[in-house]
């Protein structure tokens, strides 16, 4: 059995400001900071302290869940440290964890360096909300950070849903019911069943897995409540397409008809690498829903949305290359990083190209 525990790897990874630990038999332990893996320089993980990791973070009745699946969500708290969402795997017949941090502290949209108009998402009063991108992009702490500030300013009863909890509110001005499947809650169907009967006014829903949610989302929205979720989609076109594509082509024009009722916007997240090399950076692309976008969404015109958002500036909506070539300009990232992550380089360089020239203005 080697000489460190999980708890001492996990304040270690909170000391290094590390997103995830990486927990494997037969491998040292190892962090991803600021997006990279690094490998800790100790000896590799055994079986036995695999066991006594489980031993120390599950209690008795999720260890046993645990030993009977394949893949398995549960959350973990150091006192002082911070919590932590723990997934564990099989990998060759051993055991395997993935930990991902999550702070105590919920951050605001200026530490998190989110455009103003992220703020605007905490006003609606109903429909729903998209937060999108790929894992560990940070749409779970930019829902929080919404959430937190609805928590701060208005006096609602607000219901999470979750696999697992991730951050846990404290009541300010709003109340809570936070709810993780497998403990407080079947799945995410019973879970939204029963919210609307516990008089809620903002359902945050983990993520979006299937075409149930989805309906159960939408008949959540459509029935007077504001509903936030996730999706794994890199923008808005995609997004709206991704909620579209759970449903088969029969039913797919009355569902374009029921979404487009309740859509609220997106925020689509990418984490990028500082140009100074400490820590990453959001980049987002902003949709706020209008009469044209709706009226775009029904005829089946998802590709002139972008042009729409394109127009710079326009109802606070901001592409992906408006916020990289923001980020590039006040020298935040690296033109080569910029150009690495952009959905379209070579639109990209013709804002940079336009702005050396004096040709193009992009809204900042």
């Amino acid at each position: 059995m080697s000489d460190y525990t999980i708890d001492s790897l996990l304040k270690k990874a909170v000391e290094l400001g590390a997103s995830d630990l990486h927990f494997i038999v037969g491998e040292v332990p190892s962090f991803r900071i600021d997006g990279k893996i690094l490998k800790a320089k100790l000896e590799p993980v055994t079986e036995d302290d695999m066991l006594k990791a489980i031993d120390t973070m599950a209690p008795g009745a999720m260890r046993d869940k645990i030993f009977k699946s394949y893949d398995f969500d549960f959350p973990y708290e150091i006192e002082g440290a911070a919590r932590f969402r723990v997934n564990v795997a099989m990998s060759f017949g051993y055991h395997s964890m993935t930990i991902r941090l999550v702070s105590f502290d919920i951050p605001s949209f200026k530490e998190l360096n989110l455009p103003e108009s992220v703020e605007n998402f905490s006003h609606f009063e109903n429909g729903i909300v998209l937060v999108t991108g790929v894992a560990g992009s940070g749409k779970s702490t930019t829902i929080a950070s919404i959430i937190e500030h609805i928590n701060e300013n208005q006096k609602k009863h607000i219901v999470t849903i979750e696999d697992p909890v991730e951050y846990v509110y404290k009541s300010k001005k709003s109340i809570f019911t936070q709810r993780q499947i497998g403990i407080d809650t079947a799945n995410y169907i019973d879970g939204l069943k029963y919210a609307l009967r516990q008089d809620p006014d903002v359902i945050l829903i983990g993520e979006i897995r299937d075409m149930e949610t989805v309906q159960s989302a939408l008949h959540a929205a459509e029935t007077g409540h504001l509903v936030f979720a996730t999706l794994h989609t890199f923008n808005a076109v995609q997004t709206i397409n991704r909620v579209l594509s759970f449903f088969n082509p029969v039913e797919r024009e009355a569902v374009r008809s029921q979404f487009a009722e309740v859509f609220r916007g997106t925020i689509s997240q990418k984490l990028l690498p500082k140009a100074n090399g400490k820590g990453r950076v959001p980049a987002v692309e902003i949709l706020f829903s209008t009469p044209t976008i709706k009226d775009f969404i029904l005829k089946d015109e998802l590709e002139e949305i972008y042009k729409l958002v394109q127009k710079g500036g326009y109802n606070d909506m901001i592409t992906f290359n408006q916020c990289l070539y923001n980020l590039l300009k006040q020298n935040v990232i690296t033109q080569e990083i910029a150009l690495e992550h952009s959905d379209n380089p070579n639109e990209l360089m013709h804002y940079i190209r336009g702005v050396y020239s004096g040709s193009e203005k992009i809204n900042g």
